[in-house]
């Protein structure tokens, strides 16, 4: 069975690009210098190795491109690169002039295991500004042979070439060179919108102010609008400086995010590699009619391209961890900057949402069930800043606590405190005595003293509060505003048709409960709010998850919502890549696993508190994995499919039935299942 932390097991790869040291004019030296990086490529597992446009010959030779002594040289170079390739892993796509027919060709000629696997035409050559290619060279569209005689083989020639990895699902790959990234429709669009998931460029492109923030433009868009990963590199040091300079930039973008990227002006070669989720891709476009679409309009020249396969054969056999970051909390950035500006458009969005809700339906007030704990607390944020900018009294948003059986005094003296900080109509309902009286006439064990505390004990207390929460917002023209958030939606942690599962509006519905946790952490921390709010919004965060619905029990330990149904960090990250990307539990057991393993690497989300930061085994990954499988697919879709309206929040979707997640209430949870008992299998089995 294959090594659970491989990469090349999960759908991804490790793709690198290199800027090797130039030697003008000699590529027999400029490919001993290749092979050095090349050798390094394959010592770190890289599947494949891009190179620089024209890197074997030098770019910067005008003239000399048309000497017969340096082609020669040239395809004695590749042909030396060939036979090292033999025993080494990566795909490897270098840059090279070659005659074909009349005319010289500037190419990307790519080789794995001893094999051409083809070649590949520049296209757009640029002739404005310094570059005057079309003195030396010929584009694609010149072309008079779809074959080349190279190294002793007879490999395929030609911009409309794929190549295909047989054993490595989703790996297609494409090649473009230099100027065919900065025309209008660059051949790479041609080229994914045909399957190819990785596109390598092969450049040279000199540096001048500006320049490299342009390149970085360009790969990145492209990398998002053809939903693909795209390796840029570009010729540095020794490259000749007659009237131009290089930087040797190297960078890696995969569905418009930079995932590495070289220093600039190294004084030696550089490879950077970074690793690829290739099955994200694969799953990005499934989820993207749009890119299905425009595939289909181009069908007769997507039909003509011709694909190359060749075999990989990564060793699966033995660990080969992730070196790419996987971010802890998916709905939370680690980046200071980015972490604040996500705060501020969740924020508005959830106020902006609130607003036109209750301006359109000319609601007179808003009323909220205040708990203490995160939802409410952040659902009374959103009510005030909403009832702010219509210009109206706070006083005009309800706040109700409503005491059971099991509520701590922190909590209610939480919820009093927020209100009175925020300046709101504060009101107090205890609900122990209705709630009495009907665990007596369902002849509740409760009733007649034993400590009972089942699903109905905690249901009656929910669905109480909820039906005081409706008729007092009948009574006062009012909403009632949602608390719950999408984590507990996912779980199907609620009460069905009463609790935080129902509501006139809910502004959490598509708010993880990680993120609400950093955006009540934003609202204390930015001034918005009093420093008597602050001071409140800090102590709810420091207090324990909990519905407190279930008494505490003799050690004094309170009902923990975290013990029951697990860590939100987890099932948030699961939740995410679940919906988002359609990943199987074992990659996202591997992703966690990588994330979550060791809480001193990696990056925090700024204002974590120390006890906070901390690691899961991947047992208790695995455990909390089932359960989140369980309860997201098997029983609670039925609570889904009708919900309040909500505003949704990120790019990591919402469970409305009426957005972003429709499915069946009665699904089978099996293969979720079986992909989780395979996994505890493997793992069992490397212990064994």
């Amino acid at each position: 069975m294959p090594a659970f932390n491989n990469l090349y097991g999960h759908g991804f790869i490790r793709a690198a690009a290199c800027s090797p040291r130039v030697t003008v004019a000699d590529p027999l030296a400029n490919a001993a210098e290749t092979l050095k990086l090349f050798r390094r490529a394959h010592e770190e597992r890289c599947a494949v190795l891009v190179c620089p446009e024209l890197g074997l010959s030098g770019y910067a030779l005008d003239d000399l491109h048309m000497q017969g002594p340096l082609l020669a040289d040239v395809r004695t170079a590749i042909a030396d690169i060939v036979e090292a390739s033999r025993d080494l892993f990566p795909v490897i796509a270098v840059g090279a002039p070659l005659l074909v027919g009349s005319s010289v060709h500037g190419c990307a000629v790519v080789i794995h295991r001893g094999r051409v696997l083809g070649v590949v035409p520049k296209t757009y050559l640029p002739n404005y500004r310094e570059f005057y290619e079309k003195r030396q060279f010929a584009s694609s569209f010149d072309a008079v042979a779809d074959e080349i005689d190279i190294a002793g083989q007879t490999a395929p020639f030609g911009v409309d070439l794929l190549f295909r990895a047989t054993d490595i699902p989703g790996f297609v790959l494409g090649v473009e060179i230099c100027e065919d990234v900065w025309a209008a429709i660059p051949p790479s669009t041609h080229l994914a919108l045909g399957g190819a998931t990785v596109i390598v460029n092969l450049s040279a492109s000199n540096i001048t102010i500006g320049k490299a923030e342009e390149r970085d433009l360009l790969c990145s868009a492209q990398s998002a609008r053809c939903n693909c990963a795209y390796l840029y590199s570009a010729a540095g040091v020794g490259e000749s400086t007659t009237d131009l300079a290089w930087d040797g930039h190297l960078a890696v973008f995969e569905l418009g995010a930079t995932l590495a990227e070289s220093p600039r002006f190294s004084e030696d070669s550089v490879l950077l590699s970074a690793d690829i989720d290739v099955e994200r891709i694969v799953q990005d476009r499934i989820r993207l009619p749009t890119f299905r679409d425009c595939a289909a309009t181009l069908r007769p020249e997507l039909s003509a391209l011709r694909r190359v396969a060749f075999d990989l054969a990564p060793d699966l056999d033995s660990d080969l961890p992730l070196v790419r970051a996987v971010s802890r909390f998916p709905y939370v950035p680690d980046d200071p900057a980015r972490l604040d500006q996500d705060c501020y458009e969740a924020y508005n969005i959830q106020v902006r949402g609130l607003r036109q809700r209750l301006e359109a339906a000319r609601i007179e007030k808003a009323v909220i069930g205040i708990s203490g704990g995160l939802d409410s607390t952040q659902a009374l944020l959103v009510a005030c800043r909403a009832f702010d900018l219509m210009g109206r009294p706070r006083s005009d948003v309800i706040g109700v606590t409503m005491p059971g059986f099991a509520t701590t005094d922190g909590t209610k003296s939480n919820a009093w405190k927020l209100m009175e900080a925020l300046g709101v109509d504060a009101r107090e309902v205890d609900i122990r005595p209705l709630a009495s009286q009907m665990l007596a006439d369902l002849d509740h064990p409760y009733a007649r003293g034993e400590k009972v505390y089942d699903v109905t004990f905690e249901n009656v207390q929910a669905g109480l509060r909820t039906d005081y929460l409706f008729r007092l917002a009948n009574h006062v023209n009012g909403a009632v505003i949602g608390t719950g958030d999408l984590s507990e939606l996912a779980l199907g942690w609620c009460t069905y048709g009463v609790g935080d599962h129902m509501s006139h509006y809910n502004v959490n519905a598509s708010v993880s409960k990680t993120l609400i946790q950093h955006l009540i952490r934003w609202c204390a921390g930015n001034g918005q709010y009093s420093a008597a709010v602050g001071r409140t919004l800090r102590a709810i965060l420091a207090t324990e998850i909990s519905p407190e619905l279930v008494p505490a029990d003799e050690s004094g330990a309170i009902q923990s919502t975290q013990a029951k149904i697990g860590p939100y960090n987890l099932h948030d990250f699961t939740l995410y890549y679940t919906t988002r990307f359609g990943f199987s539990p074992t990659k996202i057991a591997f992703l966690a696993h990588h994330a979550w393993s060791d809480a001193a690497t990696g990056a925090w989300p700024a204002n974590i508190e120390p006890d906070d930061k901390v690691a899961y085994s991947l047992e208790e990954i695995t455990r909390w994995l089932e359960v989140f499988a369980f309860r997201f697919f098997a029983i609670s879709q039925f609570k889904r499919s009708c919900v309040p309206n909500g505003p949704k929040i990120s790019s990591g979707g919402s469970l409305s039935p009426r957005g972003d997640w429709r499915a069946p209430s009665d699904s089978s949870p099996e293969p979720w299942l079986r992909d989780i008992r395979r996994l505890k299998a493997q793992l069992a089995a490397a212990k064994g």
